[in-house]
């Protein structure tokens, strides 16, 4: 084995071995789980069993709740499809690339054509994408992913490399040893990803409510079926139409497959703007987070650095040879060192015996010349010097470097960084959401300070890192100088301390220990492998104004499904009260499945579907959970109290069964209008055009499909009860919808 790499025939001899490197971190379910995953369900099941059962005793009329739950489920495939392709594809953007030999030529080729035995080419900022050993070169490895510790550690020639590190620093040829499920970080199914895995309060409340479900339904199923057969004396077939009812209407069936598909849509639309969410999640995290931690480089600069100017202290012409020299033969990528190289082009007249990588630990780096001796290249703070000089009136507009030999100053160097043209709007967009902004850099405050304040953050309240001991002491500074990659860790367990949600972008492989930290991690596209590799966000084309786009739609995701899942949840709280009742009560269950798929469609399914998908930018206020019980019980207590009023009525006045069945039927429904009228202020074009159409459709349903829906005639009798009622449910439901806001307040459940 040489150095030229593999040859073409060599590569084709492993591949048939299939000693090439399979990816076995698929970022999507394949087509086959997703279609699993969206029909093999609890509630799909129980769906089933029911629809069988009704189907055995011959009510076909009464399957028509099979057909919503079919469309919901064909519906959530499809989305779920469209966002897992956008998905694929953006991931293959920012797949993970190798630098490798072949036939003597350097290629750049995907992680998963990596074969055994390949030359692979590491620099800083990399990340290992392999277990391998070093041929040639001299890195430094951070292996903090791995191994929990967080200090550099120096790699020289024959030492391993292990899969899921990464390079802080330095350059070096390696070996590859172990492909696929053999490498290291196969072991452990990268331990990083498992460390920071989490739900979002919309999983959670959502996992909480079918646990509960999950819990009651089937024993309460049996007991209802035992009360219409046994009790009340009704044939198997009216027991099974009648427990069959009572079960579906506790069954949210479209509440979850709603969720997928809102989140879905929102995956397409934001990959319009070259926006990558790794995790569904991530769009809702954001749209919560009230801090928001922003590396100075690469987020609200280019990330790409200019040489002002060169002020020579000492011995102008050998200072500047030493640094053509130093930048001539640094192996160092990174933005600094790219605009040192772009700068002195010349040919170098010194020899280089060693050179001194950049550590972003230690902030300097250097050569030691043939008959020369040993320069460095750093931050002023970070060098031995025998006389400080004083750089604070460069500091104000520019980054500083000097150049040191034997702890003398030679030069100055003025460095500026590049601005995104779009940090200013997207700094005070945030600012207008009331999102506290924190610049964190490892660059002198100074530096640091006055990028912020040409990105128009206003009230700049600084400190340097370098010179704090106790990070509880930093108070409400928001802009910090000199930060190491772990105080940036520490700085963002400190925020999430203060009871913050906080967000921390990055590019860097000093950045990802915060990014790591943080509740939502963002990394720019053409940041570090590293950085990338570990983020639940990637702005493709490091674009930073796309963030407001993805807080606009897990506004819109958040809030519209408060709204809808207040629809699904009323019908599940009252079908369960009502079940739980008329087990007690002398009286059969009120609805046919028939019926309820009637008012489910107009006051669930169609509205829940519309308002979920439309423009919503509102802040998003209170917890998920609060937000949903706030509406959605008053609807359900109305509900259960009109079809007590209706029992009552139905004793008193000698109605039919028919005539008590419509009664209940329309109550449901002119109830669940209400509810929508209730979510659907302030009103515009849509939300009115939509009540209007839902209440106009229910009433021509209710008219044309009379008879499909057992429902009785509607005479003056009826409607007269109808109308009467309607004034009750008006009365109940804002009596019972301000003692229940006035209870979640009183529990910090509701703003």
């Amino acid at each position: 084995m040489n150095q030229l790499g593999l040859t073409k025939e060599e590569v084709l001899e492993r591949l048939k071995k299939h000693q090439y490197n399979e990816n076995i971190d698929v970022p999507t379910k394949s087509i086959k789980n997703i279609i699993l995953s969206n029909t093999i369900t609890l509630f799909n099941l129980l769906n089933l069993g029911l629809g069988i059962g009704v189907f055995l005793v011959g009510s076909y009329k009464n399957l028509a709740f099979l057909v919503v739950i079919f469309l919901n489920t064909i519906i959530s495939i499809v989305q779920e499809v469209q966002a897992k392709k956008i998905i694929d594809r953006l991931s293959f953007l920012v797949s993970s690339k190798a630098l490798v030999i072949r036939d003597g030529k350097k290629v750049q080729i995907e992680k998963d054509q990596i074969v055994k035995d390949d030359i692979i080419i590491y620099q800083n900022g990399d990340q290992v994408l392999v277990d391998s050993v070093i041929l040639e070169g001299e890195v430094e490895v951070n292996e903090s992913l791995i191994t929990g510790e967080e200090d550099a550690i120096s790699k020289l020639k024959e030492d391993n490399l292990l899969s899921g590190s990464f390079i802080t620093s330095g350059m070096c040829t390696c070996r590859v040893k172990h492909v696929g499920k053999e490498n290291y970080i196969a072991s452990i199914s990268y331990k990083v990803k498992k460390e920071k895995k989490k739900e979002s309060e919309i999983e959670k409340t959502f996992q909480l409510i079918l646990k509960i479900i999950s819990f009651i339904i089937i024993p309460l199923g049996i007991l209802l079926f035992i009360k219409q057969w046994y009790i009340c004396n009704f044939v198997v077939s009216e027991a099974v139409i009648k427990t069959t009812a009572a079960l579906i209407g506790m069954i949210p069936e479209g509440l979850i497959l709603l969720t997928s598909t809102v989140l879905a849509v929102s995956t397409i639309k934001l990959s319009k703007y070259k926006v990558l969410s790794q995790k569904l999640h991530s769009i809702e995290t954001l749209a919560r987070i009230d801090t928001l931690c922003l590396d100075k480089t690469g987020t609200l600069t280019e990330g790409k650095m200019e040489v002002v100017d060169v002020i020579y202290l000492k011995d102008q012409e050998k200072s500047k040879n030493v640094l053509n020299a130093i930048t001539y033969y640094s192996k160092d990528t990174n933005a600094t060192m790219l605009a040192l190289k772009k700068y002195f082009k010349e040919e170098p007249i010194y020899k280089e015996i060693k050179q001194i990588p950049f550590s972003s630990k230690k902030k300097y780096s250097g050569s030691i010349l043939y008959s020369e001796g040993t320069y460095y290249i750093g931050a002023l703070e970070f060098l031995k010097v025998n006389k400080k000089i004083d750089l604070s009136k460069y500091e104000e507009k520019y980054r500083t470097l000097v150049l040191t030999h034997d702890e003398e100053v030679y030069a100055v160097i003025l460095l500026q960084d590049k601005i995104r043209k779009e940090a200013k709007d997207t700094l005070n967009y945030f600012k207008k959401q009331g999102v506290d902004i924190k610049i964190i850099s490892g660059d002198n405050v100074k530096t640091v300070e006055n990028i912020a304040k040409r990105c128009g953050l206003e009230n700049v309240d600084s400190v340097d890192m370098s010179k704090v001991t106790d990070i509880e002491s930093i108070g409400s500074k928001n802009v910090f100088g000199r930060v190491t990659p772990e105080q940036k860790k520490e700085l963002i367990i400190y925020f999430k301390k203060q009871g913050h949600q906080v967000a921390m972008t990055g590019d860097g492989v000093n950045d990802v220990l915060a990014l790591r930290e943080s509740d939502l991690s963002i990394a720019m596209g053409n940041g570090s492998e590293a950085a990338r590799n570990i983020s639940e966000l990637i702005l493709l084309d490091s674009n930073f104004d796309a963030l407001p786009h993805v807080v606009k739609e897990g506004r819109k995701s958040i809030n519209n499904l408060q709204r809808s899942a207040s629809l699904f949840l009323s019908k599940t709280i009252y079908s369960f009260l009502l079940s739980v009742i008329f087990l007690i009560i002398p009286y059969p269950y009120p609805f046919m499945p028939v019926q309820l798929t009637l008012t489910s469609v107009f006051t669930i399914g169609i509205p829940s579907f519309i308002l979920a998908l439309e423009p919503n930018d509102e802040k998003v206020h209170g917890k998920f959970l609060g937000n949903v019980i706030a509406t959605s019980i008053p609807a359900a207590l109305t509900i259960v109290i009109n079809i007590l009023i209706i029992v009552v009525l139905t004793a008193i006045l000698n109605l039919s069964t028919t005539t008590s069945s419509t009664l209940c039927v329309m109550m449901v429904g002119i109830t669940g209008f209400i509810l929508i009228f209730k979510i659907c202020k302030p009103f515009n074009l849509l939300r009115g055009t939509l009540l209007v159409s839902l209440i106009i459709g229910f009433i021509i349903s209710s008219i044309g499909l009379k008879r499909f829906l057992s429902l009785a005639t509607f005479n003056f009798r009826v409607l007269t009860i109808v109308g009467i009622l309607f004034i009750v449910s008006f009365t109940c439901f804002t009596i019972i919808d301000k003692i229940i806001n006035n209870w979640l307040k009183k529990r910090g459940l509701l703003c």
